[in-house]
């Protein structure tokens, strides 16, 4: 058997940058692969704009074209059009690659009566079960269970139910959502998630001909419908890339004006950089964010929205390690988010991770190193501590990255970084 080539990218980050000038942000990663599964549940042509190019994209229209579906992704433009008869086996191959997958499970069940969904993979960042998904399709009449690798939902029709969640959890919340739209009567759903992604969706089902009340609050009222119409939406701006950026100024003591976004997604975290000493002004679709001198440390803890994001947690914690004094940080979401900080130790940071808390002491500059992304945004905020550290840091597995990132290097150095992308190739 001969060997076999595998290909991997990664940056090379030099130290020192001041970030400086204007970014635009496309639309949310956790928002449009949601939208692509929504589009199952009505025949005929749902059309998406301001759509990410980022690698889970076409990830997720792999397994829409799996299921029966013609997509077309053309710019930010992805065009889906979903036959009478859709396919109830989400293939396996394209599924296990990302998590936001599952979302599909849902809507099969609300138009086949039937869905099996290879159970998903994507970040190492902790166990994300799918046992509220299945316990909420179950409430509404499916039989749901764990075969051969796969969560399979069964239904001959599905009806209105009050279901509370043990937790707000977005991918439950959206996959009840997308099943009760169609089914009959009305279903309630209690400590609903609260997401801006999740308003988007309901957004978009509204537009679609579904009945729902409440989408941004606790409690969502859904009342079914026969039938959805296929519809046109425009997919909101990408908070957690929008944070990214803000807390880049921050670190590189820059100036950055972000735009496509609403800054009402981001109040908290905006807060927390105010806290930390910079200036921050908010416009309509936008935000600038300033710092002329190293930040105040700052305490942070993980809560679901409208509480600190989780996906920002390592940009909060990269700000932490170089600024002055003591943060703590306390992670309530994913168990393994602080893997992240077994990286920036390498880079030298000063920090203890002591079960779900991280306490950190900042210190005025990092050792540049060769550091690995372990998931998405881990990536991103290896990068940005990359940033601040004495000379060049190589970052690998950058794969993570390009999945919620759209041209994150090119935007980085039109800030005015130094970052280029490398490709190596391994024998196997």
């Amino acid at each position: 058997m001969g060997n076999v080539v595998g290909v991997k990218d990664y940056f090379t980050v030099a130290g020192g940058a001041r970030l400086q000038g204007t970014v635009k942000v496309d639309g949310a990663k956790n928002s449009v692969l949601k939208l692509m599964g929504a589009a199952l549940l009505a025949e005929g042509t749902t059309t998406l704009t301001n759509c990410p190019d980022i690698l889970d994209v076409p990830f997720m229209k792999k397994v829409l074209e799996g299921l029966g579906c013609e997509v077309d992704y053309q710019g930010d433009t992805v065009t889906i059009d979903t036959p009478a008869q859709l396919r109830s086996d989400a293939d396996f191959d394209a599924v296990r690659q990302f998590r936001a997958s599952v979302c599909v499970l849902g809507p099969l069940t609300a138009r086949c009566g039937r869905a099996k969904v290879a159970l998903p993979g994507g970040d190492a960042i902790g166990n994300r079960p799918l046992d509220m998904h299945q316990s909420g399709l179950e409430k509404m009449g499916a039989r749901t269970y764990i075969e051969h690798g796969a969560v399979v939902a069964e239904a001959e029709s599905l009806h209105g139910a009050r279901i509370k969640l043990d937790f707000p959890s977005v991918g439950a919340t959206e996959n009840i959502l997308t099943a009760a739209v169609l089914a009959e009567g009305t279903t309630v759903l209690d400590n609903a998630a609260r997401e801006p992604e999740i308003v988007d969706l309901c957004d978009m089902l509204v537009s679609m001909g579904a009945k729902i009340e409440g989408a941004g609050t606790s409690t969502i009222t859904i009342e079914g419908v026969d039938k959805l119409k296929p519809t046109q939406h425009e997919v909101i701006g990408d908070r957690i890339v929008a944070g990214t950026w803000a807390y880049a100024a921050v670190m590189t003591q820059g100036d950055i004006t972000v735009t496509g976004i609403a800054p009402r997604h981001l109040h908290l975290p905006l807060e927390k950089l105010k806290s930390a000493g910079a200036q921050v002004e908010t416009y309509e679709h936008g935000f600038r964010v300033r710092m002329d001198r190293r930040a105040k440390a700052v305490d942070y803890q993980t809560l679901p929205f409208p509480g600190f994001p989780t996906d920002l947690q390592p940009m909060a914690i990269g700000l932490s390690v170089v600024a002055e004094g003591t943060s703590i940080i306390t992670e309530n979401v994913f168990e393994s988010r602080f893997r992240f900080v077994d990286e920036l130790l390498r880079l030298g940071a000063d920090a203890q991770v002591d079960g779900h808390h991280v306490v950190i002491r900042g210190q005025e500059s990092l050792s540049s190193t060769h550091v690995w992304s372990s998931d998405i945004r881990a990536g991103a905020g290896l990068v940005l501590a990359a940033l601040c550290a004495d000379e060049t840091t190589t970052v690998h597995d950058v794969f993570h990255i390009d999945r919620g990132y759209p041209a994150f290097v090119e935007k980085l150095n039109a800030l005015g970084a130094r970052v280029e992308r490398h490709r190596e190739e391994t024998l196997y």
